[in-house]
């Protein structure tokens, strides 16, 4: 989709572009996206900036890849740009073909364009197939094969998504080379609005936390605080917090709702240990698979016990 000259940035969503990227299929997802302007961008930095600034509504960006972890531009933006918010997840199944221009031939093929993340995950194939060739990075994976027609193009074929065949004038060498035929990228979609989605008990809670002064046990009094009230995460990567050795933040994901009892008290005892705790948003899971845990983390045993307290403070008889 292009953008029209007379969109608002009310109606306007940014995504890492051009058409045809793996981006573009995880705002295609996007109800409330059909039929609004879509604004390519060239990296995480511009989606933001769009948002941030109020250019869009919100930006689709990549952050957390099966194969490769989690994406550490993203990871490190969301903790540095502030009044960001996670308002929805999308999983984008990941495959690639070589592709080249018209008349080439897999025996012709020396140098290879590909952006990094997808040539990690096609590395094998190219190794085995391509012993002896070269790799120039490219921005994103459709760039990766609409540079070969550039005339200063150094590379003699692309490593792109499948639907390039579809917008270009290629040459297809080869399908399905990723590494991983199981290969999922999730994406999230992120604004700077302060409503939470309504928890539907399909729910993740994303979060970014500096552990406190560097001593023995840190790194576990923080793990305890969601131990301790049966909170499971499904995600947990250190990234260095950048002003000395040895300093890192993390990022978490929560299985639950911040609305959860346990998330909640989590949370409180989180905050009450670090000294910054960036929320980044609690809403559906992309896989809408319900979270599992044990009843006696249910929501009425933490208000039960909120309400014997209160009891106590207030002087209340006990029964």
């Amino acid at each position: 989709m292009t953008a029209p000259g007379t969109a608002t940035p009310s109606e306007t969503y940014s995504y890492l572009g051009p058409a045809g990227t793996f981006t573009e299929a995880a705002l295609k997802q996007v109800p409330e996206a059909a039929g609004r302007a879509w604004r390519s961008v060239n990296n995480v930095g511009e989606a933001l900036a769009d948002v941030t600034s109020g250019r869009s509504i919100a930006a689709m960006i990549a952050i957390e890849n099966s194969i490769e972890g989690g994406v550490s531009a993203t990871q490190d933006a969301l903790a540095t740009v502030p009044g960001l918010r996670i308002v929805g997840e999308y999983l984008v199944p990941v495959n690639f073909v070589l592709v080249a221009r018209p008349g080439t031939a897999i025996a012709d093929v020396q140098v290879v364009n590909a952006h990094p993340v997808a040539y990690a995950q096609t590395r094998g194939w190219l190794e085995r197939n391509l012993p002896d060739h070269g790799h120039i990075p490219a921005s994103s994976n459709v760039q990766a094969a609409t540079s070969l027609f550039e005339a200063d193009s150094n590379a003699d074929a692309a490593v792109a998504p499948p639907g390039i065949v579809e917008q270009l004038d290629v040459e297809l060498l080869a399908e399905g080379i990723g590494d991983n035929p199981n290969a999922v990228t999730r994406f999230v979609l992120v604004s700077r609005s302060r409503h939470i989605p309504a928890r539907t008990g399909a729910d993740k809670t994303s979060v970014i936390v500096e552990l406190p002064d560097d001593e023995p046990g840190s790194l576990l009094a923080m793990l305890e605080q969601f131990s301790t009230r049966g909170v499971n995460m499904s995600l947990l990567e250190s990234r260095p917090i950048g002003d000395a050795l040895g300093r890192y933040r993390f990022v978490i994901d929560l299985d639950g709702h911040v609305e959860d009892e346990r998330v909640a008290d989590a949370l409180l005892g989180l905050r009450r240990f670090s000294p910054n705790v960036i929320f980044l948003g609690s809403y559906p899971r992309a896989d809408r698979r319900e979270v599992e845990y044990h009843s006696k983390y249910d929501d009425g045993i933490f208000i039960e016990a909120r309400d014997w307290l209160r009891g106590i403070l207030s002087g209340e008889p006990e029964d």
